[in-house]
């Protein structure tokens, strides 16, 4: 199962650390839409050969799929075929407060930013005229000064990051694979996720895989595992706090936190929070362990359905060592 891992390094390492993290087994490393932009480091980072480079997830709905598509073809083409081009909508407050742009129907915007991304890239591939018109998108006008014509390593699949059951059957009935939100469990991922991907996928020829991220506690030692795990509760105690991360609770029993998570949240209340985290959500939450047990729950977990796995290390940093481990873990046949 192949592993990513986050690119956590100033712009001027990404390559270097990318290539580090390849000399330890790491398949691919991925940028979030964080403090910095979510594409530059993957230009550096495509140059380290062999090394699956992915955005995970850059906002979609306040970019437009022109910008989209000239970004995915360059960082295609650069990194040799490498590249996939991982979508998410965001919550209404941040789409509107903090990116100052227009959120509605954000289901109905995925789907047209996926389809108007692919049909600019479809008509440099192909040669032919651009003509896409959409609900919110349209793109008609494409001059050969600005058509980089077509990319020798065909098109960059098109991911979206779902959580609810109407954004992952479209992903599944639209994208060409789904970006499996961390803040999941078992239970969840197979009782919501996979019916909805498979109700997306019905009469639809087009490949599609399916990529997991989940939260990692990990450590070698009963101290670096302790550490992992308050920091993994922290996270978990932020996830929760979020109204639309409430159905993963209620599947578990657990619906009843979220309100409470979020009115926490609201007073900076932080450290209280991460103690309503007992150790069972944070079993059930993230993967526990040392690096091998961590792998082991991982292909137990997920290895009948997912393609690849994106790790999380949140707030702490396993030494190379345990990340080596981990994915000889993972790569075991």
């Amino acid at each position: 199962m192949p592993l990513d891992l986050w690119l956590d390094a100033p712009l001027a390492e990404s390559a270097s650390r990318t290539a580090e993290l390849r000399a330890l087994g790491v398949d691919g490393v991925f940028t979030f839409e964080g403090p910095h932009d979510v594409f530059l480091p993957l230009g550096p980072a495509a140059t380290v050969p062999g090394t699956a480079i992915m955005t995970n997830v850059a906002m979609a709905l306040p970019r437009s799929p022109m910008h989209l598509a000239h970004t995915a073809y360059d960082l295609h083409r650069l990194s040799g075929g490498r590249f996939r081009l991982g979508l998410g909508s965001q919550i209404r407050p941040h789409i509107e407060r903090r990116y100052g742009t227009t959120w509605s129907e954000p289901v109905e915007r995925m789907r047209d930013c996926v389809e108007a991304t692919r049909a600019i890239l479809r008509a440099w591939q192909d040669g032919t005229r651009l003509d896409y018109r959409g609900r919110f998108w349209q793109h008609t006008l494409m001059t050969p000064q600005f058509d980089p014509g077509p990319n020798p390593y065909g098109l960059p699949p098109i991911l979206v990051g779902a959580l609810g059951p109407r954004m992952t059957e479209m992903a599944a009935a639209t994208a060409d694979g789904l970006l499996v939100m961390p803040f999941n469990t078992e239970r969840h991922f197979r009782e919501r996720t996979l019916p909805a991907v498979a109700q997306g996928r019905v009469g639809v020829e087009r490949p599609f895989e399916i990529i997991v991220e989940t939260i990692v506690a990990m450590g070698d030692t009963d101290e670096e595992l302790a550490t992992a795990r308050r920091a993994v509760r922290k996270l978990l105690a932020f996830y929760g706090s979020t109204p639309s991360y409430r159905p993963v609770l209620d599947v578990e029993g657990w619906g009843a936190l979220q309100p409470e998570l979020n009115t926490l949240s609201k007073q900076g209340r932080w450290h209280e929070m991460a103690g309503l985290i007992d150790d069972s959500m944070v079993d059930a939450l993230s993967v526990s362990g040392t690096p091998a047990q961590c792998a082991d729950l991982i292909r137990k977990r997920f290895g009948d359905s997912a393609s690849r796995v994106c790790a999380y290390f949140p707030g702490y940093a396993p030494g190379d060592g345990a990340i080596a481990e981990l994915s000889a873990g993972l790569n075991r046949s």
